[in-house]
């Protein structure tokens, strides 16, 4: 179950990537491969559980929680933020900080969070927790570069944004809306028919709500894989300190990288955290050290990911990605 896959899994889940829910027969015919073959490889990946497409709610606001552990309990302590509710991510790391997640919280309940909640978690000695100012790149948005424009252009990318997007964020969600929400969580590929019948509505409706949540940005789908299994086993966790006035090159190189997952601009020592990846530590220590990115960079600490106990809101379970 370890290990890479093989180059047509790997392009299958780089056309997953661009959407989720996208037929096999569109990724087949973008990716010039027999239907059949794709089919058969994309459903063995899903139905082992190697990867998961699901929804994800995009957060209002969020902090990022680094925390340091009592010895031997760095495991049990990840484990346990990612069993959370609100958390999206967590990782045990090397480095000064034993673990990291990102958790969803909105300004009013961070002061119960961070004075009464985490100080009970299983393991922690200490923390630290920096809101999250925004998102130049969420894991939604990472493309690792196993497709060209030309085959990602012919998946599709069906989110754009509503044209009235303000207009339409204030319509509260109703019950067939959550229902639909929540069966995209266990499942982001569940066929439009199954969602009908679990929320009471036609199918025409439910495929206009589908379509409606994700580009109004209510949901996001994403597909949950660990990146070893696609070239880039090597992953760390970068806290980047730079000089205001060189912060938008510095933020430019870094999303110019297709090894770059994730970045988020925080409040507290770091202006931005990085999740990077890369094909070993060779390949990362280039990158540190020779991108040109690197040269704007003020201070740089880095914290190898040991293990993911949550990604994308999916926690890991025993050889597969569990709700």
């Amino acid at each position: 179950m370890n290990g890479t896959l093989n180059p047509l899994e790997q392009r299958i889940v780089a056309a997953l990537q661009v959407d989720g829910r996208a037929s096999w027969k569109r990724i087949a015919d973008a990716l010039h491969e027999p239907e059949r073959n794709v089919i058969r490889y994309g459903t063995a990946l899903l139905e082992s559980g190697r990867i998961a497409v699901t929804a994800l709610a995009v957060p209002d606001s969020a902090v990022l929680v680094r925390v340091q552990c009592a010895p031997g309990t760095v495991r049990v302590t990840t484990n346990a933020l990612a069993q959370r509710r609100d958390c999206i991510f967590a990782y045990a790391l090397t480095g000064s900080a034993d673990c990291v997640a990102e958790l969803v919280v909105s300004p009013d309940a961070l002061p119960q969070l961070i004075l009464d909640e985490l100080p009970g978690t299983v393991g922690l000695v200490r923390f630290s927790a920096d809101p999250v100012l925004s998102y130049p790149r969420t894991v939604n948005e990472w493309h690792p570069g196993i497709l060209t424009e030309e085959e990602r252009a012919a998946v599709g990318e069906p989110d754009a944004p509503h044209p009235d997007l303000d207009r339409a964020m204030s319509r509260p969600l109703d019950g067939a809306d959550q229902t639909i929400v929540r069966e995209l969580i266990a499942d982001g590929r569940v066929s439009s028919a199954s969602l009908a019948r679990t929320a009471g509505i036609s199918e025409p409706t439910a495929r206009r709500r589908l379509a409606m949540l994700r580009s109004t940005r209510r949901i996001q789908l994403r597909l949950v894989v660990e990146p070893g299994l696609l070239g880039l086993p090597t992953e760390a966790m970068l806290w980047i300190k730079a000089r205001p006035a060189q912060l938008p090159q510095l933020l430019d190189g870094i999303l110019a990288s297709p090894l770059v997952r994730y970045v988020a601009t925080t409040t507290g020592e770091y202006q931005l955290v990085a999740n990077l990846t890369a094909p070993n530590e060779a390949a990362l220590y280039r990158t540190l050290t020779t991108a040109p990115w690197a040269e704007h960079v003020q201070a740089l600490e880095v914290d190898m990911v040991l293990f993911a106990g949550k990604r994308s809101g999916r926690a890991k379970g025993a050889n597969s990605w569990v709700v």
